[in-house]
């Protein structure tokens, strides 16, 4: 059976399970992403983090800026028959001219940081996302339980009443009747455990959501899953972000290791001195006028006791150590979207078979039930398939959510479980490059390009993945970009 033939079946049982919801009151899965988006203290902390890593890239970039200082010295000497008093005050401003592309490899390191960070950012909202469409599908599913629990014990009850009332006249045993009463107290603590998982269900989306849910509409269709376990994993390979995370951690790592061989080069830097000298008093300024200096220093590291070449072999450890990283971060990926592809078809096949065994139940019921008006079935033959009814009842309710929360963690895995796919035009998105804008020229000055230009001649550039590929509406296909190229070592 075509996979793509699961979010019909989804709908519709949604639909067919929860008829008696009323839609005009009803809290939809999009409303409850909304919310969590905008509230959930995980993704809240995360977008903090990041803009906590924003601010490096300002600091990395200090180093093409001038730092101006204030220096104010009075000094007072007595000796045994004379007293001296000098005073000066200089403002120093020191202008780096060429970093031997130190400063530019830790700006592309910060930004490589920052790009690295939204992509966890990303992880997270999937995360966020697959826990909060869990906690709905939970809450659906467990309703759905108490409404099968009550169904199983009115219809147990009935059968009670009607042994008893059998029983009375004498056309069924005492026996029969005690059958009848065990089912129906076994049904009252299964109500009672369904109503309490309910509760717990509850608690878990309120946790998750911010709120407790009121009434839930059915479940809406997910984007598409891919058709096969090879379009899976391509997929991933190029959107799943815990793996986009540590590729860009290992571009930061490979810049890092360029800006310690920086050191070995050459530092240019130009600095200006303006101020005066002389006695404290009396200050006299046109006897002593003041003093300006211009100074361009060029500094050739020649020895430096071996730490040089120890902090370069520490960050070529540090870049080797990430390219591993890197790559187990690509095996989890192939391996949690193998294992969710398993689970999403098993869950599929499921759904078709947990229909088709409700199906089978409830004609065996109705028969059963005419049958034992003939008196050609006994009550515990009535009882028993009463509760097979009710299994089959509560085994399609799990599979449907079983069906639509793997198919929530496929997409996650792949990269495709995000906001702005789930609620389109629904929630005000937070977008990570906004917020990097509004401090990055932060202490910004017009001539930082002249250094920034000299340090980029040498430095290694950082070379961004392309975007990660699309989630399609139902019925349409993925779009998936060509294989990005590997960064160099």
């Amino acid at each position: 059976m075509a996979v793509r033939t699961l979010n019909g079946l989804l709908c519709a049982a949604s639909v067919a399970a929860l008829a008696s919801t009323s839609a005009a009151h009803a809290e939809s899965l999009a409303d409850a992403i909304a919310l969590a988006y905008k509230t959930n203290p995980t993704l809240q902390n995360q977008r903090a983090q990041l803009r906590i890593t924003d601010e490096t890239y300002v600091q990395a970039r200090a180093g093409y800026r001038p730092q101006v200082n204030v220096q104010v010295d009075a000094t007072r000497q007595d000796y045994v028959q004379q007293t001296t008093n000098s005073g000066s005050a200089f403002i120093t401003a020191q202008q780096p001219l060429y970093t031997g592309g130190r400063t530019a490899s830790a700006v592309n390191a910060a930004e490589a940081d920052i790009l690295s960070g939204r992509e966890t950012l990303r992880g997270t909202e999937a995360q966020v996302l697959q826990q909060v469409i869990t906690a709905y599908a939970d809450v659906l599913r467990d309703q759905e339980g108490v409404t099968i629990r009550e169904n199983n014990l009115s219809a147990l009850q009935m059968i009670l009443d009607e042994t008893d009332a059998r029983q009375k006249v004498g056309d069924l045993t005492r026996t029969d009747v005690a059958q009848s009463q065990g089912y129906v107290f076994q049904a009252k603590t299964d109500l009672a455990s369904a109503k309490a998982q309910l509760e717990v269900s509850r608690a878990n989306y309120a946790a998750v959501v911010g709120q407790r849910p009121g009434a839930l509409e059915p479940l809406p269709p997910l984007p598409n899953a891919p058709g096969a376990l090879d379009q899976a994993l391509a997929t991933g390979e190029q959107g799943n972000p815990g793996l986009r995370s540590s590729q860009y951690a290992e571009q930061a790592a490979r810049l890092r290791t360029a800006e310690a061989r920086d050191q070995r080069l050459p530092n240019i830097g130009l600095r200006l001195q303006y101020g005066f000298s002389g006695p404290e008093s009396p200050f006299v300024p046109h006897i002593y006028p003041p003093d300006f200096a211009a100074t361009i220093t060029v500094t050739q590291p020649l020895f430096a006791g071996g730490v040089i070449d120890s902090q370069i072999r520490q960050q070529i450890e540090r870049q080797t150590s990430a390219r591993m990283q890197t790559e187990n971060a690509r095996r989890t990926m192939a391996q949690q979207i193998s294992q969710a592809w398993s689970a999403y078809l098993a869950a599929h096949e499921n759904v078709t078979n947990a229909d088709q065994g409700v199906q089978a139940n409830q004609v065996a019921y109705d028969g059963v039930r005419k049958e034992r008006q003939a008196d050609l079935r006994s009550t515990l033959e009535v009882l028993y398939i009463e509760q097979s009814l009710r299994q089959a009842e509560l085994s399609r309710a799990a599979a449907r959510h079983d069906a639509y929360v793997s198919q929530a963690n496929l997409l996650g895995n792949m990269g495709l479980l995000e906001a702005a796919i789930l609620v389109p035009g629904g929630v005000d998105l937070y977008d990570p490059a906004k917020a990097f804008n509004r401090v990055k020229w932060a202490g910004a000055v017009p001539w930082e390009f002249l250094p920034d230009a000299l340090d980029h001649l040498t430095a290694p550039s950082l070379q961004k993945l392309p975007p990660p590929p699309t989630a399609a509406a139902p019925d349409q296909p993925i779009q998936t970009q060509p294989a990005p190229a590997e960064p160099a070592k």
